[in-house]
Parts: structure tokens; sequence; C-alpha cells
């Protein structure tokens, strides 16, 4: 089964275990999704993420963060740039997520980064999804 939207279904995918309280969650991997779980994991959105091989593609498996009173780290994230419409924002423009709270993880010429480093090196790109 080809999946047309990666990212859209690694969103979905970690949304939906979190509203369900599970410990982790599992996808297909690929070098954008393993790059966009090492960005929430440096912002402390998940615990951790694993790539274990298997055939014919890598499985990607997040172990998600929850507060000491069983709420989940991420009380929101949203697929923005989709593949019908795709969103991208010059170094000026980048988005501003609940004023500084959250974080946008944009794919820049430089590679896949958080809007706080894109802002740092003054450069734009692709907005892909936003977190809170």
């Amino acid at each position: 089964m080809t999946i047309t939207d990666p990212i859209g279904d690694m969103v979905t995918r970690i949304r939906n275990a979190g509203m369900g309280r599970k410990s982790e969650t599992s996808m297909r991997a690929s070098r954008i999704l393993i790059e966009i779980a090492r960005i929430l994991k440096e912002e402390g959105y998940i615990e951790d993420y694993t790539v274990e091989p298997a055939e014919p593609r890598p499985i990607l498996k997040i172990r998600l963060k929850y507060t000491p009173d069983r709420r989940h780290a991420i009380r929101e994230i949203k697929r923005i740039s989709k593949p019908g419409l795709r969103i991208y924002a010059g170094k000026d423009e980048l988005p501003r997520v609940k004023n500084g709270l959250g974080i946008a993880i944009l794919s820049t010429s430089q590679g896949v980064m958080s809007d706080v480093e894109a802002r740092r090196r003054g450069i734009g790109g692709e907005v892909l999804c936003t977190v809170f």
C-alpha cells in the first residue's frame, strides 16, 4: 500500500497515539520522517525514536512523552504544507507557533530544521508542520 503523504500519516499517527495514551507508535521510515523525529526529540516533544531494519523498508518507532499526570506532551500537531498545496515561507515570513511557545518544522535547502534554527541561519523553506 502506498501512502501519498507520509508526513501527514506520521502526524496523524502521533496525534492518535497521544489521544489513545499509547506509549509508542510506529510507521515506515524515510529520511525526512527520521529528521522530523530527531527535531521532535531535540525540542522535547517525544521521549525517543528508533529505526529498526525490516523488509521492504525500515520501521520508525516513536516513544511518546507524557507529563506526570498522563497528559500528552504534544497538545497540537498539524500538517501545514500538503501534496496538493505546498506552503513556503521566506526568512522574514517564518511562522511563530502560539507566539513562540510551539515550533514549526521546515524543509530547507540546508536540511530539515525548526523555525528557530531557520531564523538563526537566515533561511526559509517549506513549512511541513507545526507542533505545540
